[in-house]
């Protein structure tokens, strides 16, 4: 029997991700049962099974694989020799979370943080993914304060967890909506920015 590539197995295994991520922005985590993932992704229960035992591994999967991708988002921020305005900094977030969740999945977003707070399974996933978030805010405020971009007596943790407090915003804001551009939120920091 011939051996399965690990491209192979990676490419099923995104199927299968792909698959149940287009099921929960239809019919929501709750609506979605595993029998609707194997139609979805046109394979057999053995095969779905075999790379993730139930729904809630799936979920966990892709929070950590969307963890991922902003989580090397941020590090490119902050490796930055010198951090670019705030207003950039969330315009670019901002972005990078409509890159990892077109309109039509954001309204997961919410369903997820939903689970976060009872759900044993998938509950840790979210949370390591909503603290690492934080953290980020938290290292920009640090880098704002050192940089002469922030009171020098602020209280960066404070400050970081503020500004991590403004993405559920927006992403409540496009879930429901629709219509509140990154663009738009870059414009909005901007304003609050400004000298009166």
């Amino acid at each position: 029997m011939p051996k399965v590539s690990d491209e192979h197995l990676e490419a099923r295994r995104r199927q299968i991700l792909d698959a149940a991520t287009r099921c929960f922005a239809r019919e929501g985590f709750h609506g979605t049962s595993m029998q609707d993932i194997f139609r979805e992704s046109g394979l057999s229960a053995g095969a779905v099974y075999r790379y993730f035992p139930g729904k809630g591994d799936i979920v966990e999967a892709i929070v950590l694989h969307k963890r991922e991708v902003l989580a090397e988002h941020m590090a490119g921020v902050l490796g930055q020799a010198e951090l670019p305005p705030l207003e950039e900094i969330f315009a670019g977030f901002t972005e990078a979370v409509r890159e990892i969740a077109d309109l039509d999945v954001l309204g997961l977003i919410p369903q997820a943080w939903a689970l976060a707070t009872y759900d044993p399974v998938v509950g840790p996933a979210i949370r390591g993914l909503l603290d690492t978030l934080r953290d980020y805010w938290v290292a920009v405020a640090v880098r704002m304060r050192a940089e002469g971009t922030l009171a020098p007596d602020a209280d960066a943790v404070a400050v970081g967890r503020t500004l991590f407090s403004m993405m559920p915003g927006f992403i409540l804001q496009n879930a429901l909506f629709k219509d509140f551009t990154p663009e738009e939120f870059q414009r909005g920091i901007t304003g609050l920015r400004a000298r009166v």
